[in-house]
């Protein structure tokens, strides 16, 4: 049972544990956690990760900040558990692009394959070009950019083209960017003797430590822990401007029973075909190397201190109709491990295992639905398991069904599996139904009559509920609750305001028909961040912070708008903020303005201003004398022309009012 939600500025997260639900002393408070995150500081209050790596970590709680200067954190992505290393490190890291070109020469700097310019130079006589400050690792920066060099600034002439791709290592600060991260608590233990909600707390724990950008591509850090005795740490992490190679290595002094804890994550590209890596953490170590000999194929190897020598292929083949794609290797304890799939219209062969067990499955969609696990299917299962010398194994044919339409958390609708089963521990009919049209719910039922490892039945129930009292008790967007503990969002409500009270009321609809050209988010279309288009609004997960929405009367319907045309919105993670955008009424008066001859007026100045607010419009009449008031909203205006009262000279619109009218104005 999880629960999660905002206040004082962050996320509230509270996880509860009932290994017996029928014995109430079992239940367990297994995290509760206050998460506050800002650009410059972090703040994290109850159970957390440790920041250092330690193989003894055991359950910490207590209260960890993180401040830093010079640069803005990387972002937490969706679904992942908070942890303090991931938000010491910079969300992008500025690089210098330098290099040389025949003097005269334009050189264009652009992002990705486009080819708008986002900087730009023309070499002198020295014949260097140089671009300071390029960010590099942000969320939409990506770190792929384009040289454009036209000779002698022609551009007119098809440019030299060099491609420019940055890395940056874990870790890694900005120049002149600092951190500092500081941690205290307690270890948490749980007793079967004297069980209790929280458990036992004891065992002071904690650090401090200081990381330094010293330049664009070294970063070091050094610092203090105590966890069972004192222990120093180590960083570094760098990254050579010219250099393919990435570095970061962190390491904690030797432990009371001198164990030291040393993590290495070093990379090596050989050329844009062919990498290698070496990781290493309280585990063990592996060296990998991967290199691309053709699109379709790849050669695998390395070292792994576990394993030993290893070594394998991998192939990927896409076709019209059908994909392929294979992975196989073997190490020097003569352990194989493979994974295939094949894909020929609708029919679907799968196959993986190692010296631990295996899974094939042959799959034929009947249904000829897209995508190809949908619809109904006959699916044929084989599996063995090898675990503890026990070789066992089972097959199986059944039928399968999974409805089209799914839930709001990418589940199905509806999800039913019958069939019968065949292997060493006997056979039986294995069953399965669920569904997630209850709102809010997910059941599942399923019966074995036999298993892999097991001829004994088997009957189970799961109910998974998932409810949004945010939006009342609805199926929330997401049944992970973990997305919240770091992530907010905007709930986007642009309703029909029929009664004027700047308020969404039970009767007044939501309108959505065209969201993606009703909303601009920080100058980039609303599809750009994958909405939820739902009947209660547009929901757009977010990171925290303050986010710009316009609106764009193009996507809003005829003879309504909205009241205002953008507004600020600040996201906090725990919950979705709510904007409630009011749809009025708009009108819109035409005709012809005469003089006292009845003659048509051109170039005078048309007004209505409305008595309540002193909103004015204005149009300027044509060479026809024409003029055209749009926008106008409920309530009485006074009519004037070049200033002076028009006949008629009051215009009354109410709820029984055209949307469009001609009215006809003479000059006084």
């Amino acid at each position: 049972m999880t629960a999660v939600g905002t206040a004082l500025g962050g996320s509230w997260f509270i996880r509860a544990h009932q290994p017996n639900f029928k014995n109430a002393t079992t239940w367990q408070i297994a995290e509760a956690q206050f998460l506050h995150q800002t650009d410059l500081a972090d703040y994290i209050l109850g159970s957390q990760t440790p920041f250092w790596f330690s193989h003894g970590t055991g359950d910490y709680w207590g209260f960890t900040t993180i401040q830093r200067q010079g640069y803005k954190p990387k972002e937490t992505w969706l679904g992942a558990t908070p942890d303090p290393r991931q938000r010491l490190q910079a969300a992008e890291i500025g690089r210098v692009v330098t290099g040389k070109a025949e003097p005269g020469t334009l050189v264009r700097l652009t992002q990705g394959f486009s080819d708008r310019p986002i900087a730009e130079v023309l070499v002198d006589s020295s014949g260097i070009y140089r671009f300071q400050n390029i960010p590099v690792g942000g969320r939409f920066l990506g770190s792929n950019y384009r040289l454009l060099l036209y000779p002698q600034g022609r551009l007119t002439e098809p440019p030299e083209i060099r491609d420019l791709t940055f890395s940056t290592a874990p870790g890694q600060l900005p120049a002149g960017g600092k951190a500092l991260i500081v941690s205290g608590g307690l270890r948490r233990k749980f007793s079967l003797d004297s069980p209790n909600l929280l458990g036992e707390f004891s065992d002071v724990r904690g650090g401090v430590a200081q990381r330094w950008g010293l330049s664009e591509n070294l970063t070091i850090g050094i610092g203090g822990v105590y966890d069972d005795s004192f222990r120093g740490l180590g960083e570094i992490f760098y990254q050579p401007q010219n250099l393919p190679l990435t570095v970061a290595v962190s390491a904690l002094s030797a432990d009371k029973n001198n164990h030291w804890d040393v993590n290495a994550d070093i990379r090596f590209d050989l050329s844009a075909t062919a990498h290698t890596q070496f990781f290493s953490d309280r585990f063990g170590y592996n060296f990998n190397f991967d290199w691309q000999m053709f699109p379709w194929l790849g050669l695998l190897g390395g070292y792994k201190s576990r394993d030993g020598v290893f070594g394998g292929l991998e192939i990927s083949h896409s076709g019209k109709n059908s994909f392929t794609f294979a992975r196989a290797t073997l190490d020097s304890r003569n352990h194989f491990r493979w994974s295939f799939l094949q894909r020929w219209g609708d029919l679907e062969f799968t196959t993986r295992g190692n010296e631990v067990g295996s899974l094939s499955q042959l799959t034929y969609n009947f249904s000829g639905k897209d995508p190809l696990d949908t619809g109904h299917s006959l699916v044929l299962n084989y599996e063995t398991s090898n675990f503890l010398t026990q070789e066992n194994s089972l097959a199986s044919a059944s039928w399968r069904y999974r409805s089209p339409a799914r839930a709001v958390d990418g589940s199905y609708l509806w999800e039913a599996q019958l069939g019968y089963g065949i292997g060493s521990q006997g056979s039986g009919v294995i069953a399965s139904l669920g569904t997630t049209i209850i709102p809010g719910m997910m059941l599942r039922g399923r019966y074995q009559g036999v298993s892999l490892t097991s001829d004994q039945p088997s009957f189970g129930i799961e109910l998974v509920s998932s409810f949004d009292t945010q939006r009342g008790i609805k199926p929330d967007s997401s049944r992970r609750s973990n997305y919240f503990r770091t992530q907010g969002g905007i709930l986007i409500q642009p309703f029909f305001d029929r009664n004027h009270n700047g308020k969404r009321d039970a009767h007044e609809a939501v309108y959505l028909h065209k969201p993606d050209l009703m909303f601009i988010l920080n100058n980039r279309s609303l599809k750009f961040f994958d909405p939820e288009i739902q009947n209660q609004g547009a929901l757009v997960r977010l990171f925290p912070g303050k986010y710009r929405l316009d609106l764009d009367p193009a996507g809003f319907p005829l003879d309504w708008k909205a009241t205002t045309d953008a507004l600020a919105v600040d996201v906090v993670a725990g919950s979705y903020t709510t904007v409630e955008l009011p749809l009025v009424k708009s009108y819109t008066r035409t005709g012809v303005v005469t003089d006292a001859q009845g003659q048509p007026v051109a170039g005078v100045r048309v007004e209505a201003i409305q008595t309540s607010s002193g909103l004015r419009r204005l149009s300027v009449t044509n060479g026809a004398g024409v003029y055209y008031l749009e926008g106008l909203q409920q309530g009485e205006y006074i009519v004037e022309v070049n200033g002076k009262s028009a006949l008629p000279g009051k215009l009354q619109l109410d709820a029984s009012s055209e949307s469009f009218q001609e009215i006809n104005l003479q000059q006084n």
